[in-house]
């Protein structure tokens, strides 16, 4: 948990720490708990965005909070970061204020807001902290901290990576910087004669082979209606590493991205390309009389480094001041081990990359070999069974680029979409050598795999699949193939049902020759941008083909700051070079096709009979009405049956049926 990490890393550094624990926001008082700090107060809004947290897809607040003790709901408000800042400001003016978390990290620049159906300010002016940390933190809190203690005002700290402030408008950090507008870089709009920076030739990437080709974004000019054009890139792509690391990028303004969701997207797009830390320049955006500015993203831990912060000495339960009551989060994750942070699939309905980037963080064998001992012999409950041996996926440890300065320069936004990239190494053998150790210590009885597996990286290496179906597989074994339709897939950035069949078949072949019966429970998601009505139909039938009946299914949440939302919000696709004239996006909106779409993935649910039929003729598919096994719904209407549940009970998982997730991934 991050708040315990973090407690424990300024601890180690000879700091005090205090923590306040949900504090009652409904006035200062319990914020002055631990008296004035002598440093900063750090403020989080916990483990997941308070709104993400407290309300459903639908917007309806959730029953209970599983940071929670006992579960108890409204323990926390909504935008808490904003709320408890306020309130520190409030308990002790004049404190440092600094904020983190990934609420803060996907909420640092103007944001669509799904909650409010609007276009967000920062979370900056809105909490009036002095600083905002954003991805993983660490070394940019304990440098802070030092540098606070030393006597500097926090005021004059503005060059920490992975940081952002407010500044008076039209700011630089000093002689020799300069600044692009980011319309120069991208250019929203009708699609003209120069040269779109990011469809990079391979002199300008530096030689790096997973740079696209100048001749593509041509012939991508000419299918829109542009003009193709012999070019040469603009000179500041070509500036040395001191030049550019002195160049800040204005993205449109808090009103202009507010009142032009093209401008959004354009935003989104430039945002999303200036994150990798080799590369990234700073952004600055208006807000108002006042910019806020963001430094590049902090250089990713070491595997040294990521083995420090995990040898604190964490307790492995929850604090005694919570007596007996249940946490459900740490129940869940009490047995688990997280061994590795990043993800360079760049899904864009995730925001794992927008926090914690796309470079893969290992800790090393003998760290994490020694969290599965002290579980082993400290944590209370331990059965012999690791539930998880994982993190944002199961099999990306290690994986890496297989030239560094390749890394350095590259701008895609996923190591693995449209195809795996000839630079990405997928060797498993590190994460099966750990495997193996792992299972061999004494008292280990079984180790798990439940973090989600990246198939299409997995079928690469079938020795890989093989030990992890006879050995780390409960049975049931979740991958995320999200859709089985090209348009859906393409605006998630997920690989095609190709992929998911090898794995498939390759799981089949591997559970047969070990001699057990286990079973694939593929997840989706509905209401996805980029979905059409026929595209749920058509994996509906998929569904029912395979005998998969869903449980619980997931409808596509936007959260603050990804891909996915800014194409919800814009109808537009960040994707790709965004104009005027550029095709835009189906979006389910509407209450009632939202719903649809759910119900399509629930196509067995007599509540959802109704509603599909009346669909279906109305897509002129009444052909699939009807009680033979071609059919998709049945003719009649069991009694009682057509309402919406007010609150459906998922079925424990039987053979071929999915339990799917309902978390917000």
């Amino acid at each position: 948990f991050g708040m315990a990490l973090i407690g424990r890393l300024l601890e180690a550094q000879g700091f005090r720490v205090g923590i306040i624990s949900q504090p009652d926001w409904r006035s200062a008082a319990a914020f002055r708990a631990l008296g004035r700090p002598n440093l900063f107060f750090g403020v989080t809004a916990g483990n997941m965005d308070s709104m993400v947290n407290r309300y459903t897809a639908d917007r309806k607040p959730r029953s209970d909070d599983a940071y929670t003790p006992n579960g108890e709901a409204n323990r926390r408000p909504d935008r808490a970061l904003v709320v408890y800042a306020q309130r520190c400001r409030e308990a002790f003016a004049g404190s440092n204020v600094v904020i983190g978390s990934i609420e803060a990290s996907l909420r640092r620049i103007a944001h669509y807001d799904y909650w409010s159906d609007k276009v967000r300010r920062s979370v900056l002016p809105d909490s009036k902290a002095d600083l905002l940390l954003f991805g993983n933190a660490e070394r940019a809190v304990v440098e802070l901290a030092h540098r606070l203690a030393a006597g500097e005002r926090i005021g004059d700290i503005r060059d920490l990576r992975g940081s952002a402030f407010m500044v008076p408008r039209g700011w630089l950090p000093g002689e020799g910087w300069s600044e692009i507008d980011s319309t120069s870089v991208d250019t929203p709009g009708v699609l003209i004669r120069h040269a779109d920076p990011y469809a990079m030739t391979a002199a300008a990437a530096d030689g790096a082979a997973c740079a696209d080709g100048a001749g593509k974004a041509a012939a991508g000019a000419a299918a829109a209606g542009g003009q193709i054009v012999q070019f040469r890139l603009q000179s500041y792509m070509r500036m040395p590493k001191l030049a550019r690391a002195q160049t800040a990028i204005r993205l449109p303004s808090y009103e202009q991205v507010a009142a032009d969701p093209v401008l959004y997207a354009h935003a989104s797009r430039v945002f999303h390309l200036e994150s990798n830390p080799g590369n990234a320049r700073a952004l600055v955006q208006t807000h108002g009389e006042r910019d806020v500015w963001l430094n590049p993203p902090p250089i990713p831990l070491t595997t040294a480094e990521m083995d420090g912060v995990f040898a604190a000495p964490f307790q492995r339960r929850p604090h005694p001041s919570y007596g007996e009551a249940k946490i459900p989060a740490f129940e869940m994750i009490r047995f688990s081990v997280n061994i590795m942070r990043g993800c360079f699939g760049g899904c864009t309905f995730c925001s794992i990359t927008e926090h914690e980037g796309r470079i893969i963080q290992s800790r090393s064998e003998q760290s994490i070999l020694r969290e599965i001992e002290e579980i082993r012999d400290r944590t209370p409950g331990f059965t012999g069974i690791i539930s998880d041996l994982g993190g944002p996926t199961a099999n990306m440890y290690r994986l890496a680029c297989k030239d560094r300065q390749i890394e350095s320069a590259c701008r895609r936004l996923s190591c693995v979409f449209p195809g795996i990239c000839e630079n990405l190494d997928t060797d498993h053998t590190p994460l099966l050598q750990l495997y193996r150790k792992a299972r061999a210590l004494p008292g280990v009885k079984k180790v798990l795999i439940s973090s989600g597996l990246r198939y299409d990286l997995a079928v690469r290496d079938p020795e890989y699949v093989r030990e992890l179906v006879r050995h780390h597989v409960g049975g049931y074994l979740k991958i995320a193939p999200e859709h089985t339709e090209e348009g859906p897939l393409a605006h998630m950035m997920k690989p095609g049902m190709s992929s998911y069949e090898q794995f498939r078949l390759m799981f089949e072949k591997f559970s047969k020759e070990a001699g057990k019966e286990q079973y694939l429970i593929p997840y989706f998601i509905a209401a996805h941008p980029g979905t059409t009505d026929a595209d749920m139909l058509n994996l509906a039938l998929w569904l029912k083909r395979n005998n998969f009946r869903l449980d619980q299914v997931q409808t596509f949440l936007p959260t603050p700051m990804a891909l996915a939302t800014a194409m919800y919000h814009s109808r537009r696709n960040p994707l790709h070079k965004v104009g005027r004239a550029s095709d835009t996006v189906d979006t389910a909106r509407g209450a009632r096709q939202r719903r649809l779409h759910k119900a399509f993935l629930r196509y067995h649910d007599p509540d959802n009979w109704p509603l599909l039929r009346e669909t279906l003729r109305q897509m002129g598919r009444a052909d699939l009405i009807g009680n033979g096994r071609k059919h998709l719904v049945p003719f009649a209407q069991p009694p009682g049956s057509g309402l919406r549940r007010v609150a459906p009970v998922a079925s424990k998982p039987a053979a071929r049926r999915s339990t799917g997730t309902s978390s917000a991934r």
